[in-house]
């Protein structure tokens, strides 16, 4: 069968997706965040982490529904896009609650992060994506190779944590202690 042919279309492949590479950074981010700064308790902590969650597994779900829906494909990007937003406002009321710059896009401050993101991305070997449907010739030694994705997704997990926190480490100011949100 070619793939004109194919009764379902190529799906998966969203770890490959820089919607998803940004969504999983601004989640192990978010969660850094909100151990910091945010009660633990608070309904405010929930709200953001999950957020976070919601826009990373929707676009991940999405992805794959893609083979046999474009409409919930669709779907799920928006409900992504939507908590995502969603988390914008809530670091906005953050910013704002504490009488703290919002930056614009466009900011010399923002531009750094960006910049920052991007050299760390550079930095990243090239993964293979578990999420990628195979032949099925290339499954006889799929559990070698699913083990070693393993191991290359917590190393990456791990490291991506350990940036995002020198990322906020490096964008906090020490001028006065940061109060939790009740």
């Amino acid at each position: 069968m070619n793939k004109k042919d194919d009764l379902i279309p190529p799906h998966g492949g969203y770890r490959k997706l820089r919607s998803f590479q940004t969504a999983q950074l601004v989640y192990d981010a978010t969660v850094v965040f909100c151990d910091r700064f945010v009660d633990k308790h608070s309904r405010t902590h929930d709200q953001m982490v999950q957020a976070a969650r919601s826009g990373v597994q929707n676009i991940a779900e999405g992805s794959m529904a893609s083979a046999t829906s474009k409409k919930t494909e669709l779907k799920l990007t928006g409900v992504a896009r939507a908590s995502l937003e969603e988390l914008l406002l809530d670091y906005e009321d953050f910013l704002r609650q504490r009488g703290l710059p919002i930056w614009a896009k466009d900011s010399s401050e923002a531009l750094g992060v960006r910049r920052k993101y991007q050299s760390d991305r550079s930095d990243k070997t090239k993964q293979s994506d578990p999420s990628d449907k195979r032949k099925e010739s290339d499954r006889s030694d799929q559990s070698d190779k699913t083990e070693q994705n393993n191991r290359t997704r917590q190393t990456c997990q791990t490291s991506r944590t350990k940036k995002a926190r020198q990322t906020l480490t490096t964008l906090q100011k020490p001028r006065r202690k940061q109060r939790p949100i009740p």
